[in-house]
């Protein structure tokens, strides 16, 4: 005979809680917890929920919340590699994720030859019992969630059939946050953090732009020309690719927002902040020596890197239909024009004086004075000096 607490369960009450005041009151964090706290109080004994939400992003393949007992909730992420690996092929969510079924089994009896590892692992920490549940959003897409417990007979069929009939609300108390997740990951991929916060917030119209002072990193790939002529398409983006992940990494690291890839060219800029103009070029140039270095293990790759700092304008351009964020103006002009430099003087790293006045003198090298194309003036331009060089140099061992 069923619990009696059971029996006394408002379906109807929790339900119209999870579509009403939790899906437009509450964080994902606390819509699960609260949920789970629920239905531990009508006596289903939870040990351990976990709703994982796909996400498009090309470093994490997932996110969700994780509930125990004994600690409560709390946000996840899963890196993409794992959800090509065991972990995730042929695992209990993958079967929920692709055939909207339910998976059910008990953890007391598995079978090596048919059970996934992970249920395996659950047991030895003290679960009897699994139950996975596919979460369907308006959109088609289909996300998993898992119920165990510790109870020494696992679960009963009405347990069962009271989380089955709440998981479309916790669905639809969950959707929003997850939608809002997917589109903010999907504009930090294409536009960087700073982009995507501010065209989250309302900056969509062409014009709506602000000026800020930035040091801005560009870099150019050494020899891309000939690599395009020499390499098969696909060695050729694989190449392009790992050396603009070397770049972003290193720019995100610094804190700072990759704007555009321009061909073989990354442009990232680092906001001037309460730090000023020295803490924004160290930053900007502590992610372009670490890139540098980086790229030290890969062979054949080359790249050089570009500093200068000033005022930009950050916002929309384009056509009425289809808009740009980046930033544009005399500062971004400039730092373009120093490719050229770096290339003429086979230097590796070269900044503006404006940059240079930012850094010990023994830290950067005068290369001379050059005109720069559209900039009035000859421009004073200086080499970066990389750390191992300045120990060879005090050392005496190099004479340049």
């Amino acid at each position: 005979m069923p619990h009696q607490r059971f029996l006394d369960f408002n379906v109807t009450e929790v339900a119209t809680w999870l579509v009403g005041t939790a899906r437009v009151a509450l964080s994902p964090v606390e819509i699960v917890a609260q949920t789970c706290d629920r239905l531990v109080a009508t006596g289903i004994p939870l040990w351990r929920v976990r709703v994982g939400q796909r996400l498009i992003n090309p470093l994490l393949g997932a996110w969700g919340v994780i509930w125990m007992r004994e600690t409560g909730a709390e946000e996840y992420t899963v890196p993409r590699r794992v959800l090509a690996t065991s972990a995730f092929t042929g695992s209990p969510f993958e079967h929920v994720i692709k055939t909207r079924t339910r998976f059910y089994r008990s953890l007391r009896d598995l079978n090596p030859a048919r059970d996934h590892p992970v249920l395996f692992e659950l047991a030895e920490d003290g679960s009897t019992d699994y139950l996975a549940l596919p979460i369907i959003y308006g959109d088609g897409s289909v996300q998993g969630a898992a119920f165990t417990t510790d109870a020494p007979g696992g679960f009963s069929h009405e347990a069962i059939a009271l989380i089955e009939r709440l998981s479309p609300f916790l669905a639809a108390a969950l959707e929003p946050a997850a939608m809002r997740r997917s589109a903010e990951s999907l504009l930090r991929t294409y536009l960087g953090d700073g982009p995507a916060e501010r065209i989250a917030a309302g900056a969509i119209r062409r014009g709506d732009q602000v000026a800020i002072e930035a040091a801005v990193l560009l870099t150019d790939l050494r020899g891309y020309t000939f690599l395009s002529e020499q390499l098969p398409p696909n060695a050729l983006l694989e190449r392009l690719g790992q050396y603009q992940e070397l770049v972003v990494t290193a720019v995100r690291a610094e804190g700072g927002d990759v704007l555009k890839f321009i061909g073989d060219g990354v442009l990232a800029i680092f906001p001037v902040e309460g730090g000023g103009r020295e803490t924004a070029s160290t930053r900007a140039r502590r992610a372009l020596e670490a890139a540098l270095i980086d790229a030290e293990s890969i062979a054949g790759m080359h790249f050089v890197g570009c500093l200068h700092v000033g005022p930009v304008i950050y916002g929309n351009i384009g056509s009425p239909d289809r808009l740009d964020f980046t930033v544009v103006g005399p500062t971004v002009n400039f730092v373009s024009r120093l490719e050229a430099v770096a290339k003429s003087t086979n230097s590796t790293a070269v900044c503006s004086r404006e940059v240079a006045a930012c850094f010990p003198t023994d830290t950067t090298r005068r290369l001379g004075t050059f005109t720069l194309p559209g900039i009035p003036d000859e421009q004073t331009v200086f080499e970066l000096i990389a750390p191992d060089r300045r120990i060879r140099d005090d050392q005496g061992l190099t004479s340049r």
